[in-house]
């Protein structure tokens, strides 16, 4: 579009590009140059700020006395106001054209980098056969596997041959169980067998109360003897 063709000229009136004198300058002498007009047009905009500060007051002073002097005073202020705005615009689009060669220095450098790097990996790749890496892997692969092998054979508890059934080991040992179970029964035998509960070592309450009571009539008895 217009947009893009108006780049391409600027960039062309930058680089010097098309024109007899051969080869243009580089990115970084264009920028730096911009950098210095941006400079340039900076300090311009100052004295042009103090230019309408000063013209503003002359109109303010002659405003009422001296009507001419103070409609000069106007007429410069805005000639300056102009000039500002002009300046504020070349400063816009250098600040453009600036930023965009700096974007494209950039990519410049990114290029030649990448370029140098996918260099630096052919090199690296040019004593390499993919074949070969292939047959390196498997090695590896087997290797590892074989490893894994021998340590799973040394991990194993060794038997010097003597395999068990385990069911019959468990099998043997409910039976142990069960005659261990029948010895006991036994041993506790039937009614005939059991001994007697044991006499208790104490004796009676009713025992001591009964003997008190005789030793009573005793007592009384003898009194009455004696009464007669």
């Amino acid at each position: 579009g217009s947009c893009s063709s108006l780049d391409m000229s600027l960039f062309g009136k930058i680089f010097g590009g098309g024109g007899k004198g051969g080869k243009g300058p580089s990115a970084q002498e264009a920028i730096q140059k911009l950098r210095e007009t941006e400079e340039m047009l900076t300090k311009k905009q100052e004295f042009l700020e103090k230019k309408i500060e000063q013209e503003l007051q002359i109109a303010k002073k002659n405003g009422t006395k001296n009507k001419r002097a103070a409609l000069q005073a106007l007429k410069r202020k805005k000639r300056y106001e102009k000039q500002l705005a002009q300046i504020d615009g070349t400063l816009s689009t250098i600040e453009f054209q600036r930023e965009a060669l700096e974007n494209a220095n950039t990519n410049t450098e990114v290029l030649k980098n990448m370029g140098f790097a996918a260099k630096a990996m052919k090199s690296a790749h040019e004593n390499m056969d993919i074949d070969k890496v292939d047959d390196l892997m498997q090695d590896i692969t087997e290797q590892q596997e074989l490893a894994q092998e021998i340590s799973d054979a040394i991990s194993k508890p060794v038997g010097f041959g003597e395999e068990f059934d385990e069911d019959e080991l468990l099998a043997e040992l409910d039976e142990l169980e069960q005659e261990e179970l029948d010895k006991n029964l036994l041993e506790i035998g039937g009614p005939e067998n059991a001994p007697l509960p044991n006499v208790p070592s104490t004796s009676l309450p009713s025992k001591p109360a009964k003997k008190e009571e005789d030793e009573d009539d005793m007592e009384d008895l003898q009194r009455w003897a004696e009464a007669m």
